[in-house]
């Protein structure tokens, strides 16, 4: 379901947002931000690693291996290195669809991300778990019957069990043709358990978009049937550099991963 605009209600979107450093939150959004970096206070180096790993897939699976189609999906607000920016640097023509259910979202996107002329760019308002609305919607600029690469970044984790997440990929995933990927980033319970545990209960505690991490094995589940490409499904830095990954070894808090469509 679509969010309703409402300053006074913790938006996962401002929340990041305002740790990355933006201006685009408010007071509420702040208080709960605050409320985990007590806990975690590198949490916007940790920012700064997930869009390190957008960066660097988006930019592989243009480059190497050919996929001119973007589907970003609880994308958020934007900020440097969007991800039609880094596609397109590498694929002027590709193609970029934005998804995200929260109304301020889409009006900053569509006020400050222009497509380069070659390619092309649209924005949805929609709740990640209503995948028939995204997948008819994002078909104006799609085309479906060439692979698409489907990024969920620190999405995943907001759709509780009861929801069954799974079923909510497997819906997004099974439509695509051969040779299309999925690229996710999702909270962890089981790396450096207590300081994961008390994080979400601080941000749970704050915000009604409630958080669920998992463990590998449970996030290890979303990509079933998919073949995983380099590293496969890791914690966050080791997808990173050598030298990114020595820096910052010891805070990560989420399993990244990259998957193919046989």
């Amino acid at each position: 379901m679509a969010q309703q605009f409402n300053p006074e209600v913790p938006s996962p979107a401002r929340i990041w947002n305002y740790w990355v450093g933006g201006k685009d939150n408010f007071e509420a959004d702040r208080a709960a931000a605050n409320a985990v970096r007590e806990v975690v206070p590198y949490v916007a180096v940790v920012a700064r690693m997930t869009r390190q790993f957008l960066i660097r897939s988006v930019t592989m699976l243009a480059s190497d291996y050919g996929i001119r189609q973007f589907l970003d999906i609880g994308s958020g607000l934007p900020t440097a290195y969007n991800t039609h920016e880094v596609a397109q640097a590498a694929a002027p023509e590709a193609r970029i669809v934005y998804v995200d259910n929260d109304p301020q979202v889409i009006v900053h996107a569509r006020s400050l991300l222009r497509s380069a002329a070659e390619g092309s760019v649209d924005y949805l308002q929609a709740d990640l778990r209503d995948t028939g609305t995204i997948l008819s919607q994002a078909a104006r600029t799609l085309d479906f019957s060439r692979p698409v690469a489907v990024l969920l970044f620190q999405v995943l984790h907001f759709i509780p069990d009861s929801d069954d997440p799974y079923a909510v990929v497997r819906r997004l995933m099974e439509p695509l043709v051969p040779g299309s990927y999925l690229v996710l980033v999702h909270g962890a319970s089981d790396i450096q358990t207590e300081v994961s545990s008390e994080t979400s209960e601080r941000y749970n505690a704050m915000s009604p978009i409630q958080m669920t991490l998992r463990g590998r094995h449970e996030v290890a589940r979303f990509f079933d049937g998919l073949e995983p490409v380099g590293p496969g499904l890791v914690s966050g830095t080791e997808w990173l550099t050598a030298e990114e990954s020595g820096r910052q070894a010891k805070i990560s808090f989420g399993y990244n991963g990259i998957a193919r469509k046989p």
